[in-house]
């Protein structure tokens, strides 16, 4: 069953999905004709975002359920507002200055604080070789302030590379990366490697079950 998109009209799709189907001679089950109908609807309202993704998507060759879903993700993705993640929760959350707190006072904050960024499905990654009180000013300094989409949706997380490896990777490097990745990066850098060390506050955060 082949569904005709018209990428000029919203509703061509959908409206050529519903004929074809009618006059199906081997009409599908009610499922999977919900799910053409979807299909057809995700990409008449993903047609203002057409990008390359959608193309390799038509490469790809996906059931059309597993194909939804994909499409699904990017439109959320498109739609999301884009605000400080503070105001992911509500009330805005706002932490108290690091300097006003003892360490006892900031540890039992920090706790609270990775566990309700982790109900809105933000992960931190490679925090270890942070103390406490340096992982809480990146939270309270950088993480919270910034502008991130919204998604709101349970099979999202946003992964905070708390190594800041895009910038500078000679911590992840030093701490985080295997034998193997820094063979790779020594093959592709011409800086010399630095030195592989434990990390000295060794954590367990919540992360997503795989």
């Amino acid at each position: 069953m082949i569904v005709q998109y018209d990428p000029h009209g919203h509703d061509q799709g959908t409206r050529d999905a519903r004929v074809q189907l009618m006059y199906s001679p081997n009409h599908p089950g009610t499922d999977e004709v919900d799910e053409l109908l979807r299909n057809a609807e995700l990409r008449n309202d993903l047609e203002p975002f057409f990008d390359e993704s959608i193309s390799l998507l038509e490469r790809a060759k996906l059931p059309t359920r597993e194909e939804n879903e994909f499409l699904s993700s990017i439109l959320a993705w498109e739609r999301a507002p884009t605000v400080p993640i503070a105001e992911w929760f509500e009330p805005r959350l706002e932490l108290p200055a690091p300097s006003g707190l003892s360490d006892a006072a900031l540890r039992l904050v920090l706790r609270d604080v990775i566990n309700r960024l982790f109900e809105k499905h933000i992960v931190l990654d490679f925090t270890d070789h942070l103390s406490d009180r340096e992982l809480y000013l990146l939270i309270y300094r950088d993480i919270l302030p910034t502008h991130e989409k919204y998604i709101g949706d349970r099979n999202h997380y946003l992964h905070w590379d708390c190594a800041n490896m895009g910038e500078d990777p000679d911590i992840w490097l030093r701490y985080y990366a295997s034998a193997e990745e820094r063979e790779q990066w020594s093959d592709f850098s011409a800086g010399s490697l630095p030195p592989v060390e434990t990390p000295p506050y060794p954590r367990r955060l919540p992360r997503p079950r795989m």
